[in-house]
Order: C-alpha cells, then sequence, then structure tokens
C-alpha cells in the first residue's frame, strides 16, 4: 500500500470533512438539546443517543450530497454503504474526547475544536485506506 499519494490523502481528508459535518452536527445537537433540557438520563446514555444521531444527520447529509449527482433510491443507498466503521470510530473519538475534557455531554467552547479534531483525525488513515484499496468514496 502507497501511503505517499498526496491526491488520495485530499480526496480523503474531502470525504472525512464530510462526514464529519454530518456527524457533528447530529452529535453537537443532541448534547446541546441535553445540556438545556431538564433530564434525569445518565451521560452515557446522552452520549450514546448523540452518536446514533451523529450517524443519522451524517446519513442526511451525504444522501443530500449524492441526490444531486444520482436519483434518491440509489444515493441513499450509496450514503447506507458508506464505512459505518469509519462513522463509529469518529462518534467514539469525539464522544470521548468530550468525556476526557468536561466529564461528557456538555458542549464548552474549549472542547468543540479539540472533538473536531479527534474526530477528524481518527477515521481519516482509514479513509485514505479504504479509498486506496477499494477507490471507494461518498464523492
Amino acid at each position: 500500500m502507497n501511503w505517499k499519494c498526496k491526491h488520495t490523502w485530499k480526496k480523503s481528508a474531502i470525504n472525512t470533512a464530510w462526514c464529519l459535518l454530518g456527524c457533528s452536527i447530529g452529535d453537537f445537537c443532541t448534547i446541546y438539546a441535553f445540556q438545556i433540557i431538564e433530564h434525569s438520563w445518565m451521560v452515557w446514555q446522552v452520549m450514546l443517543l448523540a452518536m446514533i444521531n451523529g450517524l443519522a444527520t451524517s446519513i442526511m447529509l451525504e444522501t443530500y450530497i449524492l441526490s444531486k449527482q444520482m436519483n434518491f433510491t440509489e444515493a441513499l443507498k450509496t450514503a447506507f454503504g458508506m464505512s459505518f466503521i469509519s462513522m463509529i470510530a469518529m462518534e467514539l473519538a469525539m464522544n470521548l474526547t468530550d468525556y476526557f475534557l468536561t466529564g461528557g455531554a456538555v458542549i464548552v467552547w474549549y472542547a468543540v475544536p479539540i472533538m473536531l479534531i479527534v474526530g477528524f483525525i481518527t477515521p481519516w488513515p482509514y479513509n485514505y485506506w479504504r479509498l486506496k484499496k477499494y477507490n471507494a468514496s461518498c464523492h
């Protein structure tokens, strides 16, 4: 495997960034909602729901983007065919970072950029490998 291909690193970075955008929308919105409402959920429950919502919003964003290039059914099928390994790794990395920085399920200004950086870096090499090996990407 050639790990020095600048074109593939750039393409995989773009793919990873789109995934990060989709995942972070659902993740951050869920955490923020639970931060401003009164609830009796445990931190791990909020974080699990945030991860699930992050996966859902990522699939919705990917479907929307892909529907500009293909019909809706194919776009949805492609979005669901994305690497869940990559998305789950991204979500887990972001939420573990949140947990270590804030105690979990808290959105604060200093944690968000670190969560996004860790969320990007974690799946990026896997996305590069997948793109190089299978020529498989979502965009």
